[in-house]
């Protein structure tokens, strides 16, 4: 539970119809499992202890008391187990007969949730049973004692506010105005949802929809469980879907299987998101009935994507560029009509961001049904430049038909640092932003002269760390790349460099060669030809910081968080020491560079996490991290 994460389980145990014992026996033995194995919620099947198909047995007395006699027995033979658990049981209140989850642990009943939706169509006949909830809520004697009764309770845990708990049942998940769009504006973090559904073709596919799209737009978790085996078959089959999701995203999933699906839910992180987008905008009346949990770790078992911006099955991740490289070239696109800009002037250093800048522009012009030639590509040898870097860009600028131009800046340079009294022999900040500034005032000036505009080559991640000279790369008219991380750059070009593979051979050998240099501003002397800088040992592995700065911008997480979770995804890649060396870095260097940040030239957004001071992140350039920098602290 520690950072969040809430261990849930769904349960789908083997029944006997009407046999209420060997029912209760199953859930009992379950819940013991599910207690073992670290779960704090489990949502079991829906009328689980008699089973869903009864059908006019529902009437009989002597099952409905079997039932009641039934949860007695599980809550005596589990009054020792903390796992809150939502069991399926028929109730008479006020003779009436309801379809019920009792909410239970340690022994004891907290409240009883009834069913609102009634489905009475195709093969259910529900209403010839049951009665629906009713609007407001109650009370209920049961097992001799005085319990909730109703379809809005939220149950909360008072040693960890966040976990809240709601409950639904099957139909209510399928309903237009479902009773947890209220049980989530009340608080409930987790909802859970005991079911009865059965399989028939596809149907197994718009269930998993539903359970998604219900915890996107109640930014919650949300456990399903459904019945299986044992359940009648004399005109349907129940296949025990269990799934369990959190917004917007399936955790774990099983089909045609009992016993125990387990993952974990992170609360902390949905309560964020809350905060974030401030969705809920009234709070129902409900009410709320406290729990308790021993805090402890949760060990995590869900996956946690090493690369969270960059899909990893290659359909996923192909479709995932295109998109983004339409996005980026019609905003483009726009900006080159808007202005009228007669050319699009791009620096090319022969390395990957700048690359990927001069095939976005590419796709503009031909979205626009201009000639490549309207593409000024200025190439700018200085003293860290290699000849692979160097030849690279030319064969770009060649291959795809752009307007090439080449300056090199090496006297314009030498004559600033003399101007300056700069001595060359001192490879300081001043040689290597010297020579960024230079390019930068080369790429204006010739937009100036052919009527155009510079585009930006700098990357997210380069912007996050401050990796880029003040009015130097920083700099341009419109960043096609502002908001695509360093890791997703890699893979766009990989992408387009497969798109050209067949088209255009020499393209596609470049880029290739392109994706293979190390990734450096050749800012320094080179040493016997080859690159003497590079990026990655001065400021880290932009694997590492990407992971980073998701956790950290998309979803506010804390130092410790985002170090337990980088070393749960990429600790078999990295060890603990480097891992905590180069979040130290980034937290250090994120804060510092702020007021770069705060000046950014237009540039559009693509994904979830942007930097743009006029859109997604405004943050003062004087903020402290001394908090984060202290949490960085403890973790050594």
């Amino acid at each position: 539970m520690k950072d969040g994460f809430v261990s849930v389980a769904c349960g789908t145990p083997k029944l006997r119809l009407a046999d209420c014992n060997y029912n209760a026996e199953q859930t009992f033995t379950l819940m013991r499992k599910a207690e073992k194995a670290g779960a704090k919620v489990l949502v079991l099947p829906e009328l689980g202890l008699t089973g869903y198909s009864c059908g006019d047995l529902f009437y009989q007395d002597t099952l409905l008391r079997s039932a009641e006699e039934a949860l007695s027995t599980v809550l005596a033979a589990t009054r020792n187990l903390e796992v809150v658990t939502a069991v399926g049981l028929p109730l008479r209140v006020n003779n009436k007969l309801y379809n019920c989850a009792a909410i239970i642990q340690k022994g004891a009943v907290l409240g009883v949730v009834p069913k609102t939706h009634l489905p009475n169509y195709g093969e259910f006949y529900e209403k010839r049973q049951f009665a629906a909830a009713p609007e407001e809520n109650g009370t209920v004697t049961l097992l001799g004692k005085s319990v909730p009764f109703g379809n809005k309770l939220v149950f909360r845990c008072d040693t960890m506010p966040d976990l809240a708990l709601g409950f639904e049942i099957c139909e209510d998940m399928w309903a237009p105005c479902s009773p947890a769009v209220d049980l989530a504006a009340a608080g409930a973090t987790v909802v859970g949802n005991l079911s009865a559904s059965n399989d028939i073709i596809g149907k197994d596919s718009y269930r998993r929809q539903l359970v998604t799209m219900q915890s996107a737009k109640l930014l919650c978790g949300y456990v399903y469980s459904s019945c299986g085996e044992g359940e009648s078959t004399s005109d349907v089959v129940f296949g025990a879907h269990q799934m369990i999701a959190e917004n917007g995203t399936m955790l774990a999933e099983r089909r045609f299987d009992g016993g125990l699906l387990i993952s974990e839910v992170d609360v902390q992180k949905l309560c964020y998101e809350r905060r974030r987008t401030q969705m809920f905008d009234k709070t129902p009346v409900v009410q709320e009935i406290p729990f308790s949990l021993t805090l402890s770790e949760t060990k995590l078992t869900r996956y946690v994507a090493p690369q969270p911006f960059v899909p990893e099955g290659k359909e996923d991740r192909d479709a995932r560029c295109r998109e983004i490289l339409l996005i980026a070239s019609l905003g483009l696109k726009q900006r080159l009509e808007h202005t009228g800009a007669k050319t699009a002037v791009v620096g090319l250093s022969g390395g990957l961001d700048s690359t990927l800048a001069v095939l976005i522009t590419g796709l503009a012009m031909k979205m626009l049904d201009r000639p490549m030639t309207d593409i000024v590509a200025v190439t700018m040898p200085c003293f860290g430049t290699t000849d692979r870097t160097k030849n690279n860009a030319v064969i770009l600028a060649e291959q795809m038909g752009a307007t090439l131009r080449t300056v090199d800046i090496s006297a314009s340079v030498r004559s600033h640092f003399k101007d300056i009294g700069h001595d060359m022999e001192d490879h300081s900040v001043t040689f290597e932003n010297g020579q960024a500034r230079e390019r930068t005032q080369v790429l204006m000036d010739i937009a100036n002269q052919t009527g155009g505009i510079v585009i930006g080559t700098g990357d997210l991640s380069e912007l996050a760390l401050g990796w880029c000279t003040y009015n130097g790369d920083h700099m341009s008219m419109y960043g096609v790349n502002a908001s695509i991380p360093k890791t997703l750059v890699r893979h766009l070009v990989a992408y387009l460099a497969r798109d050209n593979a067949k088209k255009d051979e020499a393209l596609h050998d470049v880029l290739e060669d392109i994706l293979d240099t190390p990734v450096s501003p050749e800012l320094l002397p080179a040493v016997k030809g080859e690159i003497s800088q590079r990026t990655e040992d001065l400021v880290g592995p932009y694997e590492l910081h990407d992971f980073f700065l998701y956790y950290i911008l998309r979803w506010g997480f804390s130092p410790r968080k985002v170090y337990r979770l980088a070393l749960y995804a990429l600790g078999k890649q990295y060890s603990r020491e480097v891992i905590l060396k180069w979040l130290k870095t980034c937290y250090r260097r994120f804060f510092s560079q702020q007021f770069k940040r705060n000046c950014l030239p237009d540039g559009p957004k693509v994904g979830s996490v942007a930097l743009s001071p006029r859109g997604d992140w405004r943050m003062p350039s004087d903020a402290k991290w001394t908090l984060w920098q202290a949490e960085l602290e403890t973790l050594e």
